[in-house]
């Protein structure tokens, strides 16, 4: 049996009006001074597949109107809610008292691995991803309500900060418990 590509007309995609209002997924995406325009636009057009209500950019993101970024995001950040901060650890204590349960995605002594997490579905999550060489900043990690990490077989200690968000969104996806 051969096998067609479907076109986009044949996808059946939400317009940029319709994302808008759709109901909340209850899931944001924090960037703690991710430096990339390139990440930066990778994180809005992943996270307008999965349907994330919102993004943080915190500190040092890049922040659109971007030509780099939009080159990545492909017009995704028009469409993705987003606000800038410069003080994310303040957010996170912002998004904590509006109900999120912060999840620093990051490699720690305590972290939950990604594959036996399972997602309350009542639950708010926001999603903190971390600069390209730092990571999540230590102060934030403090703050958060948890770490989730993404296990890991090879000989590198990460992935880039655009990938682990994909996989991340990908397992939340699947990881609904109830």
């Amino acid at each position: 049996m051969k096998d067609r590509k479907l076109l986009n007309i044949e996808l059946g995609r939400m317009s940029a009006g319709e994302y808008r209002q759709k109901s909340e997924s209850g899931v944001v995406l924090v960037l703690d001074n991710v430096r990339s325009a390139h990440n930066t636009g990778s994180a809005f057009r992943t996270a307008d597949a999965f349907g994330v209500d919102k993004i943080y950019l915190g500190g040092i993101c890049p922040v659109p109107p971007s030509p780099e970024l939009r080159k990545v995001a492909l017009g995704a950040e028009e469409v993705v809610p987003f606000e800038h901060v410069a003080d994310v650890p303040a957010l996170v204590r912002r998004l904590q008292a509006e109900g999120y349960t912060v999840v620093a995605v990051e490699q720690t002594v305590h972290s939950v691995k990604l594959d036996t997490f399972r997602r309350s579905p009542a639950a708010r999550y926001a999603l903190v991803f971390g600069n390209e060489v730092s990571g999540v900043q230590q102060e934030v990690v403090d703050a958060a309500d948890f770490s989730l990490e993404i296990p890991q077989q090879g000989t590198k200690h990460s992935l880039n900060v655009s990938v682990s968000i994909g996989v991340v969104l990908w397992s939340l996806v699947q990881a609904v418990d109830g």
